[in-house]
């Protein structure tokens, strides 16, 4: 059996730990323990506090990423010759097999995609570096308005894939 004399030492012991933690200079017991209540008090209003915040922020995220679901990206290709390799830039929205279209085009005008890079976060667009197979001329106009059809052949296929199962 414990006896009360033991229970008090480890009583002591373990209120000789808290004026460390709470930092207080008091030696009463009955002062070291308001003083960490009061400080547990504190921590739990600074984590409401933490979590009010953070779900503000979780809100206008989320008020971004709607709002830039509704953002209309205009179609846009520049296309640059630099020397033997054609420098392709390609932005406009996000919509089904657009990146397979454009590679087909490129196929269709004999160019090889040398080094791309596409990001379809938000938006579709691409930047690719493209040679041609064969030492033919090919125009900047003629790549542009290739790149131009299929992003517009392909919004078109989506709409007629649309009108089949839907019955239009």
């Amino acid at each position: 059996m414990v006896t009360k004399l033991q229970r008090r030492t480890a009583s002591r012991r373990k209120l000789q730990f808290l004026p460390t933690l709470s930092n207080t200079k008091s030696v009463k017991r009955s002062s070291i323990v308001l003083n960490v209540l009061l400080q547990c008090h504190k921590l739990k209003v600074k984590l409401e506090e933490i979590h009010r915040e953070y779900q503000n922020l979780m809100t206008i995220r989320n008020q971004y990423f709607t709002l830039l679901k509704h953002i209309q990206v205009s179609k846009e290709v520049k296309v640059e010759k630099v020397g033997e390799e054609f420098v392709v830039k390609v932005s406009c929205n996000k919509g089904r097999d657009k990146l397979i279209s454009i590679i087909e085009a490129f196929e269709e005008l004999g160019l090889n995609v040398v080094r791309a890079r596409v990001n379809c976060s938000h938006f579709f667009a691409m930047e690719a570096i493209a040679v041609a197979q064969d030492q033919k001329t090919t125009d900047i106009n003629d790549v542009t308005q290739a790149i131009l059809m299929a992003i517009e052949k392909q919004g078109g296929d989506h709409i007629k894939d649309f009108c089949q199962v839907s019955k239009c």
